[in-house]
């Protein structure tokens, strides 16, 4: 069912919910369901559980929407992704799964022309990430699409900064052969 409001801006939004107006809540979620769902399967690789994750951040939204602090167009969208990533990231710590490749599998990421990339379909490229082992993906999205340096990554993983770059590298190489595969 599609909410009743046509567009509202990012102030409007905030302080509606803040108000716990439903349509301007269900407006909220509307804009930012799936893209925020695909963040949460992003990182678990499971459509069931981005599923259920996605309705958990959509909690969290609403119950810290008052400790939010507007800086511009753009940071409410910022904020929620932050957000769905913790979301996400408390999950796969909650539910840690010790997933490795073998050492002799692994070697240096081979590159591609970006010809070739832009060639490959963004929903194909995307499963690739989703089959990630979840140590893997898990630095890969926080590298790759959060922007953040190892030694974040390392801060919130709990793990030390070389294991975050070597599961980088190994990330981008398990991708490497499935682009490759794909290519050929």
């Amino acid at each position: 069912m599609a909410s009743q409001i046509n567009y509202i801006d990012e102030q409007e939004l905030i302080s509606g919910c803040i108000r716990k107006d439903n349509a301007v809540r269900r407006y909220l979620y509307e804009l930012y369901a799936r893209q925020m769902l695909g963040v949460c399967y992003r990182y678990t690789g499971n459509r069931q559980v981005s599923e259920d994750l996605l309705h958990d951040g959509f909690i969290r939204v609403f119950e810290s929407i008052r400790a939010f602090q507007y800086r511009g167009e753009g940071s409410l969208k910022a904020w929620i992704s932050k957000i769905f990533v913790n979301v996400s990231l408390e999950y796969l710590r909650a539910n840690a799964q010790k997933t490795t490749v073998p050492l002799e599998e692994w070697k240096e990421s081979e590159s591609f022309p970006d010809e070739e990339l832009e060639s490959i379909p963004a929903d194909v490229l995307m499963r690739f990430i989703t089959e990630l082992p979840a140590g893997y993906r898990t630095v890969f999205n926080l590298y790759v699409f959060e922007e953040m340096p190892h030694k974040e990554i390392a801060g919130i993983l709990h793990i030390n900064e070389a294991s975050s770059r070597s599961q980088l590298a190994r990330a981008k190489s398990f991708l490497a052969k499935k682009i490759k595969k794909y290519i050929n």
